[in-house]
Parts: structure tokens; C-alpha cells; sequence
């Protein structure tokens, strides 16, 4: 990818985004990092030096228009990343509605929202829009219903993408990782009743690696999917 290239990260504040938007950082690209708030925008504002935040709730993909509307979005985006998500399990016969929305907002609805504000600089720069999904996006288990439906859907969308936009030069990968040691993981472990050993799963890092090896592949070439497992 060209030198500077503009990165869009959801998710950079921590888990596999934070590991991405490090590296993109530390190689001198430019940084545009979603932020759910004005508070989260600044103290990733510190946290990478030189990056610009776009503010708005992926929880209310209703309102990124207008939250985006108030602000200077990039002339330029040669990635958009998709790397936030949220979890929340329980059986079929106990989710709420509030709990099955709010997961397909953040992980499914709002994803294809950004996308779709960031389409026309996609298309100028030939960019590439990476969608990080889960293992739940190709099987669903006993209590994940909801998760795993946002995740399906969002390789639905990826796919859909994929084929719309590749006369325009427009890349479209997702990736699959398994169980991986972060925020979320923990979460996923207390909902679980289980001990969590972070040593057990995938780091982050191994994972941020598989997302720019899609990103900086040259142009004669594109990864549709990618999965990831854990190794031990």
C-alpha cells in the first residue's frame, strides 16, 4: 500500500483494533479511529499521537449520519477496518429484543453504515474494507444465537460488498478469528461461568498480522477469507 495510506479503525481502543491501529501507527500511516464519544476520542487522541477520531455510536447506527454530518470526514480512505464488536449470550428463550438490537447494531447494521459513508473514497483510492468477524459468523453454538447472527449477517454483507465493488477496485476481506485474549474474551468468560487463562488463546497480535497481510497484499491480488485458530 502506498506510504500514508488512511486507515479508518473501529474498535482501535483496545483487543485485536488497538494491536492493528499500533501497528499502522508506528508506521508512520495516517489514523482515522472511531470513537463511541467525545471522552473515548480523546484518550485515544493521546494514545496515538497525530491520528484524527470520528466520533459517533455504533449502538445508534441511526444517528452516524447526522454524528458525521458534524465532523471532517477523510478525503481519502485506503482501509476501512472493522474491528469492533460486541457479545452477549444466553439461550433463545431468554434474549431480549434490547439485547438481540443492540448486538445487531454495533456488530452488523452499523458496520454497513460506515460502509456506506466511506464508498465514495473507497472507490477513488481503490481501497479495502476488512470486516473482522468470528468463528460464530460460520457456526452457531448453544447460547450464542444473537452474536452469531450479527456475525452471519455481516458475512453476508461482506460478500454482497465484494461483488458490487470489484469492477471499482474495491477489496473486501474478512477475517475469522477464533477465541482471542481480550476485553470481550474476558467478558465472554464471565458470561460463561469460566476461569479465563488469556494464555490459552489467540494474541492479538497473531491477528492484527493476518489483517495487514490482507491489507498490503499488491493489487494483482485479493484474500476473500481468512480464519483464524487458536494454536494451542
Amino acid at each position: 500500500m502506498a506510504d500514508m495510506a488512511t486507515h479508518v479503525i473501529t474498535g482501535a481502543g483496545s483487543g485485536i483494533g488497538a494491536a492493528v491501529a499500533r501497528r499502522l501507527h508506528a508506521r508512520g500511516d495516517d489514523l482515522v479511529l472511531h470513537a463511541r464519544d467525545a471522552r473515548r476520542a480523546k484518550e485515544l487522541a493521546v494514545e496515538f499521537p497525530g491520528a484524527r477520531t470520528l466520533v459517533g455510536d455504533l449502538a445508534d447506527p441511526d444517528k452516524l449520519s447526522w454524528a458525521f454530518s458534524h465532523q471532517t470526514l477523510p478525503d481519502r480512505v485506503d482501509s476501512l477496518l472493522h474491528i469492533a464488536g460486541v457479545v452477549d449470550l444466553g439461550p433463545v428463550g431468554e434474549l431480549t429484543p434490547k439485547s438481540w438490537r443492540h448486538q445487531l447494531n454495533v456488530n452488523l447494521i452499523a458496520p454497513a453504515e460506515l460502509t456506506r459513508h466511506f464508498l465514495p473514497q473507497l472507490r477513488t483510492a481503490h481501497g479495502h474494507v476488512v470486516f473482522v468477524n468470528s468463528g460464530a459468523g460460520l457456526r452457531a453454538s448453544a447460547e450464542w444465537s444473537a452474536y452469531a447472527a450479527s456475525k452471519h449477517g455481516l458475512k453476508a454483507l461482506a460478500d454482497s460488498l465484494r461483488n458490487e465493488e470489484h469492477d471499482n477496485g474495491v477489496r473486501v476481506t474478512t477475517v475469522y478469528p477464533g477465541r482471542t485474549a481480550s476485553p470481550m474474551q474476558v467478558k465472554v468468560h464471565q458470561q460463561e461461568g469460566k476461569e479465563y487463562d488469556p494464555a490459552r488463546w489467540i494474541d492479538p497480535e497473531s491477528v492484527a498480522t493476518t489483517i495487514l497481510l490482507a491489507v498490503d497484499l499488491p493489487r494483482d491480488a485479493e484474500i476473500n477469507d481468512l480464519t483464524v485458530r487458536p494454536g494451542r
